[in-house]
């Protein structure tokens, strides 16, 4: 396998599709060298298999406004891959949401789910709907006309979604009690339920949580620990909200958050009662994150990033391709020693390879934030079961996943200068275990 030959021949195929080419070249160029040790894999064309999701499916979604208007958005499920077990991915409630940045997610899922060791195939959902500023009954209306199509090709053995960007409780509680209504089934078909009804305990923590250890676990190659570093965060949403509560918990400095409108610095730390401000304001009022500022005195830059601010460690917890060269080069001038992504691909490929060069610690997100999907698969097993888990029993199962990852991508990620590459690690480790399911199950 030839990996520029390859990406040449998906370009001409999905020539509009960007943030899908670059999740494609990023695994290809890492696993190349990997793959030509396996000649089985090419006389079977895997990798093209591989690459291509097994199906998409799109729909109109109509519904109704307050003001009695008919909107419509586009609905979108790209099930990438079920080798290892059934589709598992989140689905995302945002304007910019398109087929590629689906796809993108769902090939980067495949390989996450692998990571877990849990029995979980790859894929992605969403749709261009936006709640910010909808009402609760036009986000419920919206909720219940998306699963109206979607719920056909989703189930507890086939594809279980889950909450993602403008997706959280509400939204997956309203396409639960949707999907019961049709189906007339009480299933665990979506993660990240209320606890009332089938959520796991600290599923909405987990993929904040698992940023952190997946981060502790990095530091330790170097003997060094959280306490007293201070750690730029960015987005206010779910991931980075328990993001900063865990590195509270473990002594660390959070310094900064951000939203859509900017980010604001706190030179004093983000502390506990700082973090429930942003989670009232957030989570119950939708309200926006310069109120912070407004609140405790402190800067705002409007339509900022936060990657100019001096810091030890930084966590991108907001969304694609939000680090670019010149942050990466910025963060190195500062004496950033650390980058662990709390969101999916929010580095592109040019900033990784400054934080590379430098030899700086970098995770991808498809090991740093895999603590997301690893507790949903965990709420998986506990429906089938019928149990419920303590919270201390679940955080010690998420704890050993996020170190099993750490030992995995160390073991296929150290360079010959010991320096670790956790993109290469990770991208192996995961390919190795969906490429050999793949030629055990035949041509399929």
């Amino acid at each position: 396998m030839k990996a520029n030959e390859v990406l040449e021949t998906l370009k001409q195929r999905f020539p509009n599709e960007p943030e899908y080419i670059q999740a494609v070249t990023e695994v290809l160029e890492t696993i190349e060298e990997e793959y030509n040790k396996h000649p089985e894999f090419e006389r079977v064309n895997l990798i093209e298999r591989l690459c291509i999701p097994d199906r998409i499916v799109q729909f109109r979604v109509t519904w109704v406004d307050d003001k009695g208007n008919i909107q419509t958005n586009m609905g979108y499920r790209v099930q990438h891959n079920n080798v290892i077990g059934p589709y598992k991915g989140g689905i995302r409630f945002h304007k910019s949401v398109n087929l590629s940045i689906l796809k993108f997610l769902a090939f980067e899922q495949t390989f996450k789910n692998a990571l877990t060791t849990l029995p979980m195939g790859g894929a992605k959902g969403g749709s261009d709907f936006s709640p910010r500023g909808k009402s609760n009954a036009e986000v419920m209306r919206f909720c219940q006309a998306f699963m109206q199509e979607l719920y056909r090709h989703i189930g507890a053995d086939e594809d279980i979604p889950a909450g993602d960007i403008g997706v959280g409780g509400r939204e997956v509680g309203y396409m639960f009690g949707q999907y019961k209504k049709l189906t007339h089934v009480f299933t665990g078909v979506l993660t990240g339920k209320g606890k009332d009804f089938g959520g796991s305990n600290i599923r909405p923590e987990a993929t904040g949580y698992g940023n952190i250890y997946f981060l502790q676990n990095m530091l330790k190659t170097r003997n060094q620990s959280l306490k007293g570093k201070r750690v730029l965060v960015s987005g206010s949403g779910n991931v980075a909200q328990y993001t900063v509560e865990k590195l509270i918990e473990l002594g660390a400095i959070p310094v900064t958050l951000s939203d859509s409108d900017g980010y604001i610095y706190d030179p004093a730390g983000i502390d506990s009662e700082k973090l429930a401000f942003v989670m009232e304001l957030k989570n119950i009022e939708r309200g926006r994150i310069k109120e912070y500022a407004e609140q405790y005195g402190v800067k705002y830059v409007p339509g900022g990033r936060p990657w100019g601010e001096v810091a030890d460690i930084a966590t991108p917890c907001a969304t694609q391709n939000e680090i670019t060269e010149e942050d990466a080069k910025t963060l190195v001038a500062n004496g950033v020693i650390a980058i662990s992504e709390g969101a999916n691909m929010p580095t592109t490929p040019e900033a990784i390879k400054v934080f590379q060069d430098a030899k700086i610690l970098y995770a991808p997100g498809k090991a740093s934030n895999a603590g997301g999907v690893a507790v949903s698969g965990l709420e998986m097993t506990q429906n089938s079961e019928r149990l419920n888990w303590s919270r201390e029993e679940v955080d010690s199962k998420l704890h050993s996943i996020m170190d099993d990852i750490h030992e995995n991508c160390v073991k296929y990620g150290t360079e010959a200068d010991g320096y670790i590459n956790y993109v290469k690690g990770a991208n192996i480790a995961g390919f190795l275990k969906v490429a050999n399911a793949m030629m055990a199950q035949g041509i399929v």
